[in-house]
């Protein structure tokens, strides 16, 4: 059953990811994950996961920071109260458990293909260090429960993300089956 709380972007084709990102992020958008961030972001992002009342969810970040820095975390989890969640997921043992009981292959094949999405978007005249790894910049395995939680919200095929949107109980609901809903992740329908 498709839930009413959280809006996407129509999915890549290319990528199969959710938000294209064609859409410059807002004042407001830049202000929200500042204050989330505690600090001004590093780099260019997009938002791709909004709340119905259109709060940021997952921001999308450039593959590099401003200043050439490679970025190996592409979705960032930016939503306060899931990210409290997630966080006493992980406290409790969540990495654990999500590695011992997500299939090894399906979390590398997510690795694989997170970092050739990612890679793709660097630009072709790039001759600089670029970021490695595979979702949370990680090459194997399972580092950080929030980074595949947002590569899963933003539309990824993730295990893992999946496996914690599973255990967030209630919190989660408004993102369980989300629809598709919105060319423009800025207006919510």
């Amino acid at each position: 059953m498709a839930q009413a709380g959280a809006v996407s972007t129509p999915a890549n084709p290319d990528t199969g990811h959710l938000g294209t990102g064609d859409i410059e992020p807002t004042a407001a958008d830049v202000e929200a994950v500042r204050e989330r961030l505690g600090r001004d972001p590093q780099a260019r992002f997009r938002v791709v996961v909004r709340r119905r009342n259109g709060d940021p969810v997952v921001i999308r970040n450039e593959p590099l920071l401003d200043d050439g820095t490679p970025m190996p975390t592409r979705y960032w989890l930016i939503d306060p109260e899931l990210n409290r969640a997630v966080g006493t997921l992980e406290a409790a043992g969540g990495v654990d458990r999500a590695e011992a009981e997500v299939d090894p292959e399906a979390v590398a094949a997510t690795h694989r293909q997170a970092a050739a999405e990612r890679n793709a978007a660097l630009r072709s005249a790039h001759s600089g260090p670029t970021p490695s790894g595979g979702v949370g910049g990680t090459r194997r395995g399972v580092k950080c429960l929030h980074a595949h939680l947002a590569n899963f919200l933003a539309g990824a095929d993730d295990p893992v993300g999946e496996w914690v949107l599973d255990r967030l109980g209630p919190i989660a609901d408004p993102f369980r089956n989300a629809p598709v809903t919105s060319a423009d992740p800025r207006v919510p329908t």
